[in-house]
């Protein structure tokens, strides 16, 4: 069992989010109002940090609202110049907050509950929520595990998992101090892209 000093962290981020508003029914847009993707198709975010790139293919079956946002979030540049605030070595590393504090997101939450079964091991890649938040909150941080198993509960909304450049995700992990949970090197997100097949 993973202590509560390991959960409270990814829990306490985020505070400042405002609920999402409905997408008024239309056919090709999520609950949250934002465009939907293809389950058919496969959507593979890449991220270029100033420690090497790393993708990781979204999971659009099981997390359809938070997808749907963070494939917005990219093609309108958000992650671009935005920092990893969070490295945990042997833990996580966390990014996606423009207050580069923990405190920051995109101004909206979107909801998708995550899988009763769903474990968080190593290159998978969820959604970072406050401890307030109901299951599956989202906004704009997202954490990427580095340790073989989180043992976190199933309480994040699953972003995806890594399929390329895991040794970067391994190499950012290493630039942390596990004391204080801070970067020992400043690690860049240079620019977020989104290719779809």
């Amino acid at each position: 069992m993973v202590s509560l000093s390991r959960i409270a962290p990814i829990l306490a981020v985020g505070t400042a989010f405002l609920p999402a508003g409905c997408g008024g029914g239309k056919e090709n847009q999520t609950a949250a109002g934002r465009p939907a993707l293809d389950p058919g198709k496969t959507y593979e975010v890449t991220l270029q940090t100033s420690e090497g790139s790393f993708s990781f293919d979204l999971d659009v079956r099981d997390s359809p609202n938070t997808t749907a946002s963070f494939a917005t979030l990219v093609g309108k540049g958000f992650f671009d110049g935005l920092s990893f605030h969070r490295i945990v070595p042997g833990f996580v590393i966390q990014g996606g907050d423009p207050n580069g504090d923990g405190s920051g997101g995109p101004g909206y939450t979107t909801v998708d509950v995550p899988p009763a079964e769903a474990r968080y091991t190593k290159g998978m890649v969820a959604m970072a929520k406050a401890a307030g938040e109901p299951p599956g909150t989202a906004g704009s941080q997202f954490f990427v595990v580095t340790g073989d198993d989180a043992r976190l509960p199933a309480d994040y909304a699953l972003l995806g998992k890594v399929t390329r450049g895991l040794d970067v995700v391994e190499k950012i992990g290493t630039l942390g101090d596990p004391s204080t949970e801070q970067p020992t090197k400043r690690v860049v997100i240079e620019k977020a892209t989104l290719a779809e097949r």
